[in-house]
């Protein structure tokens, strides 16, 4: 309900003063009520405190609960920055006869932005294996063309000096690492 007044400070909303004011009179009197620029200042009722120091506490001892629980420490992926470096990469992980990840991406792409640190995490599940990012942006297309990169984020995994599998990261970022996790495991 609005009510027409001269100064816009002076309206009230559904009614809210209204309803407290008179639920408080029936139950403790006028003088147990707020104010209307009590209820503007946001003053709030004893029991309507009393719930919410309850949610904080809750939240208090949920936030603590994670603090203490141990994660694993991000790692860095490495920049590829041209075609060289690129061979060089490929050639050292062939001599290993391991695989590597490789996350192209994009600057301005916000997917691949946020999909990063995640990989990231992910990198330090896995201590044997190298991830690497290329930013499409900042090398030669040329590289971009080798790695038949269509669309952002895309994530593959090469081995023996050849892309075997990729995943183009369109969806939410914990599906797109778990489907990393999955190429990893068939890989290994």
């Amino acid at each position: 309900m609005a009510i027409s007044v001269a100064h816009p400070a002076q309206v009230l909303f559904d009614g809210g003063l209204e309803r407290r004011q008179e639920r408080l009179s029936r139950e403790g009197g006028a003088a147990a009520g707020l104010t209307a620029a009590a209820w503007r200042r946001g003053q709030r009722l004893p029991e309507e405190l009393g719930r919410r120091r309850r949610r904080r506490r809750a939240s208090t001892a949920v936030a603590a609960f994670w603090a203490t629980k141990a994660e694993p420490t991000p790692i860095d992926m490495e920049p590829i920055t041209d075609s060289d470096h690129l061979d060089l990469i490929l050639g050292q992980a062939q001599e290993l006869s391991q695989p590597i990840i490789i996350d192209w991406m994009a600057s301005w792409c916000r997917k691949c932005i946020y999909l990063k640190p995640k990989l990231e995490k992910l990198a330090a599940d896995y201590s044997d294996l190298k991830f690497y990012f290329v930013d499409v942006n900042k090398v030669a297309q040329a590289l971009v063309k080798r790695g038949n990169i269509s669309k952002m984020p895309t994530i593959q995994l090469w081995k023996d000096g050849e892309m075997k599998e990729e995943i183009i990261g369109g969806q939410k970022a914990w599906l797109v690492v778990e489907e990393v996790r999955q190429m990893i495991t068939k890989h290994m």
